[in-house]
């Protein structure tokens, strides 16, 4: 299973890896320390406002996840000495100019001795704040870029991004670079210094109007959404990751780019133990509402492509192009999808199905000890007819509450009614939010990925580096593996 080859890739070298407190990042350390025990250095990159904090949660929030339960295993008490010699968390964030480093010295050797750098660092939420997505989806992509031509040794430098920078596609996506100014709204010119200028306006504007920071929040979230649809994209995560790509591609210079696009991360298939999640993702509040008995509605047309990959297996593709590429000398750009649509498609009919039987064998058990019986789903395949259901069935109810609101002067069950408004307007959010995703008809192509795929098999090394989807069994992984990992997480 231990690979020479990449022992031998791995071995003296000095890694740098952005947004390491992330999901993808902690497994990326994990098998790197799993692996290769004799890699150089690891600079992990942490927000906190000095090294001693930064190595605080470096050990909080990483090294005593349930994730390194292997590596403690297998190393024992030579596991503080090996994260001694071998790890340096440093104190910083993308956003600024140098990450905004105070050690000098740190930052000093960084540069002479980074040869590898994995960009993991991003804002994944759908709807963030327009001016926080652009500092560290956008001008944080080209701060990297900027530490990056400062290192004299640097050989690599991978991106990690979203498939789902395509927007809306249909049919098959190709694995395509963007030109700046790209936009996917045909019909206008995207003019990333003129989106900081609508940002620093709209800032300026709210800040006169002595809005609440709440009330700033929720304006900022929604101008994000406003100025991703009108170039085209469905939300501000998918925008300021598209305009990240731009920007790397179009100042890149010399330097030999990656960019990584994962599709719907998921937990780990096999390494280092099946299962493995952190926090809710993306497609599994929706499933954990049904588990629950909060709704059995849907959004979703049957025939999209829930195009999901584990974390694990894209782990292994920014290994696998390290591997490829990281000693050669070359300026070119290349990019991976790494998704499921094309090798081995998940239908989203099938989806409700494997929920109402793992719930049905496996009931969620409430805080009063109650047994939740979970029914059979219902799905819509478009905004139109999931909101005609709200509407005659949540409505009137809704209605109903509000009028003895008022009969009882607010007293009997005023919260109620709340509890009840709260959970309509996060279903139809949450709807909206996720719906580029489950009304999806385009597939990823990976004839690059495929030929990743093929490079590691021709040097042995399709074992331990790993990502073909087409070994998912899905059923399998929903009852035995994801889902299973999910409520291990909420116990």
């Amino acid at each position: 299973m231990e690979s020479s080859k990449i022992e031998q890739f791995l071995e003296g070298k000095t890694i740098f890896i952005t947004g390491a407190t992330g999901f993808l990042a902690k497994i990326l350390v994990e098998k790197i320390l799993r692996i290769q025990p004799n890699v150089k250095k690891l600079f992990l990159l942490l927000r906190g406002s000095d090294t001693k904090s930064a190595r605080i949660r470096f050990k909080e929030e990483i090294l005593q996840a349930e994730l390194f339960n292997v590596l403690r295993e297998k190393l024992g008490a030579k596991l503080n000495n090996l994260i001694e010699e071998k790890v340096f968390p440093v104190a910083g964030d993308v956003s600024f100019e140098d990450f905004g480093i105070e050690n000098m010295e740190m930052k000093d050797e960084m540069f002479k001795e980074i040869d590898t750098i994995i960009h993991s660092a991003a804002s994944t939420r759908f709807d963030e704040r327009y001016d926080i997505a652009m500092k560290t989806n956008v001008q944080g992509a080209v701060n990297v870029l900027k530490f990056a031509k400062r290192c004299a040794k640097l050989k690599i430098l991978v991106h990690v991004s979203t498939a789902y920078v395509c927007g809306e596609g249909e049919g098959v996506i190709a694995e395509k670079s963007f030109r700046l100014g790209e936009t996917l709204n045909k019909h206008l010119y995207l003019d990333i210094d003129v989106e900081k200028k609508v940002i620093e306006d709209k800032l300026k504007e709210l800040g006169a109007q002595n809005f609440t920071s709440k009330e700033v929040t929720m304006s900022m979230r929604d101008l994000g959404i406003q100025r991703a649809t009108l170039h085209g994209w469905p939300n501000t995560y998918s925008f300021t990751k598209a305009m990240g790509e731009m920007l790397l591609g179009h100042l890149k210079e010399n330097l030999q780019l990656v960019i990584i696009r994962p599709t719907i991360i998921t937990s780990t298939y096999y390494e280092p133990f099946p299962g493995w999640i952190e926090g809710v993702k993306t497609v599994d509040s929706f499933f954990l509402a049904y588990g629950k008995g909060i709704s059995n509605v849907f959004l979703g047309d049957p025939n999209t492509n829930v195009d999901l990959i584990p974390g694990d297996m894209v782990v292994n593709s920014i290994l696998a192009a390290i591997v490829a590429h990281g000693n050669i000398e070359s300026s070119q750009e290349f990019i991976y999808h790494i998704s499921s649509s094309k090798r081995n498609p998940l239908k989203l009919v099938n989806i409700p199905l494997f929920l109402h039987h793992y719930f049905t064998k496996n009931p969620w058990i409430d805080k009063d000890g109650n047994i939740i019986k979970v029914k059979e789903i219902t799905t819509f395949n478009n905004m139109d007819s999931f909101r005609t259901y709200i509407s005659r069935y949540y409505w009137p109810l809704l209605k109903i509450l509000e009028l003895a609101n008022l009969l009882s002067w607010y007293y009997l069950i005023d919260g109620t009614y709340q509890n009840l408004r709260r959970k309509i307007d996060r279903a139809i959010r949450l709807s909206e939010l996720h719906r580029p995703y489950l009304i999806f008809l385009g597939s990823f192509d990976d004839v690059n990925t495929e030929r990743l795929r093929m490079a590691m098999k021709e040097c042995n090394m399709d074992d331990v580096l790993s990502f073909d989807p087409r070994c998912i069994k899905w059923e399998d992984y929903f009852h035995n593996i994801h889902l299973p990992g999910v409520m291990k997480r909420l116990a």
